[in-house]
């Protein structure tokens, strides 16, 4: 009992240290046991945001399914040019693509056609009623290589590795972003590559809230805890930059 309170104590001191510094905070390892995450701190709460910060920037909200149609909208196509997004990415026929934080799948289609018949993409969200919109729509369009996939806050849960992990206007919601971001990297085949897509924070003309916009510098500050070395910028989109890094090797023991 004595040695449970005196664990106790030291959790609870460590949690008031480390709001202190705003610095981490208290996580759960992959044993289950308590871990020191870097970059996160608490601190006001706007209304669109967590109160919850990494690396200095609030988290923002997700978005409901029960706002699914916006993804959807038609002038949608002139204000994120998707095919400048493929094209940008340069997939080839049989790559294995994850579309985090998939929506209703309108990249997830895109993706599709770039990899052919004998490519995959895995549909992740963390909400089961985005996936069943995602199915309807895949079925409407005549797509049968998009696979819907349920992960969770902190982990996208493919069932294999992959070549690329595209995120576009998610990450800046995501609730834990280190760790799904570590998640993402152990998912992904050697010297495979994660791609942002996120509005331009750097640009006060971009029409969007400013919790739901990312500088390209706090992009790559927030990755450089990650095992990825950042490729390029592609900067040629009407609002958004995307941003690609790769898988670093293992080091060789």
């Amino acid at each position: 009992m004595n040695r449970d309170r005196q664990k106790f104590r030291s959790i609870r001191l460590a949690k008031v240290a480390i709001a202190a510094v705003g610095l981490a905070i208290l996580g759960i390892d992959a044993r289950g046991e308590t871990a020191i995450v870097e970059g996160y701190s608490t601190g006001t709460k706007s209304r669109d945001g967590l109160g919850r910060y990494y690396f200095g920037r609030e988290i923002a909200h997700f978005m409901s399914h029960e706002a699914a149609p916006w993804l959807d909208r038609p002038e949608r196509e002139r204000e994120e040019r998707p095919d400048l997004v493929i094209e940008s990415l340069r997939l080839k026929p049989g790559d294995r693509v994850a579309d985090l934080g998939c929506g209703t799948g309108y990249f997830s289609s895109r993706l599709a056609k770039a990899v052919g018949p004998r490519g995959v993409v895995y549909g992740v969200e963390i909400q089961a009623e985005m996936l069943k919109i995602l199915k309807v729509r895949m079925s409407e369009q005549g797509i049968a290589n998009v696979v819907g996939v349920l992960g969770s806050v902190d982990d996208p849960g493919l069932p294999e590795p992959v070549d690329l992990v595209l995120i576009v206007d998610v990450y800046h919601e995501m609730s834990h972003p280190a760790e799904m971001i570590a998640a993402v990297c152990r998912h992904l085949k050697p010297g495979g590559r994660i791609a942002f897509v996120e509005y331009r924070a750097e640009d006060p003309e971009v029409p969007i809230k400013r919790l739901h916009k990312m500088t390209e510098a706090q992009i790559r500050r927030e990755m450089t805890v990650q095992p990825l070395d950042f490729v390029e910028t592609v900067s040629t989109l009407p609002r958004q930059h995307l941003v690609v890094f790769r898988k670093r090797p293992d080091p060789v023991r």
